[in-house]
């Protein structure tokens, strides 16, 4: 179904462990299961202009891309400043069986969740084998 590969993940562990929150903002964080038809993934991605998230699918590799800007104005002093900003990237290696074509995208309370239909030709299906004497029985395929 999906394949996960994050090259970077370890490089920004250790980035985010000696340069502390000034290193580059890690990876959005993901949960994704199979329910029923349905594949579906959640990121969070608390704090985003849903006008700033990017999403697009080329040869099964899905690119999710969204900006979260600081609040302050440019000329403001800013006392504490935790919370990453800049930009937040994430790609999914999905597996012939998701139907690329008809990905659902919605954003609600700082999760963005995309509902990815199991490909007809990869669901199960009934296969009828006929007998001898004319008699035909079902078997789960």
């Amino acid at each position: 179904m999906l394949m996960r590969t994050d090259p970077f993940r370890e490089l920004d562990r250790v980035t985010q462990q000696v340069f502390g929150a000034m290193a580059r903002p890690t990876a959005m964080a993901m949960d994704a299961y199979r329910s029923g038809d349905d594949f579906l993934v959640h990121f969070d991605l608390p704090g985003i202009d849903p006008e700033s998230i990017e999403l697009d699918v080329e040869r099964n590799v899905l690119n999710v891309r969204a900006e979260r800007r600081s609040p302050a104005p440019q000329d403001a002093e800013v006392i504490v400043a935790e919370r990453p900003t800049g930009t937040f990237t994430r790609q999914l290696f999905l597996g012939e069986t998701l139907d690329t074509e008809r990905i659902d995208a919605s954003y609600e309370a700082g999760v963005l969740t995309l509902r990815i239909p199991v490909a007809e030709q990869a669901k199960p299906r009934r296969i009828q084998i006929s007998g001898s004497g004319g008699q035909r029985r079902q078997l789960n395929g």
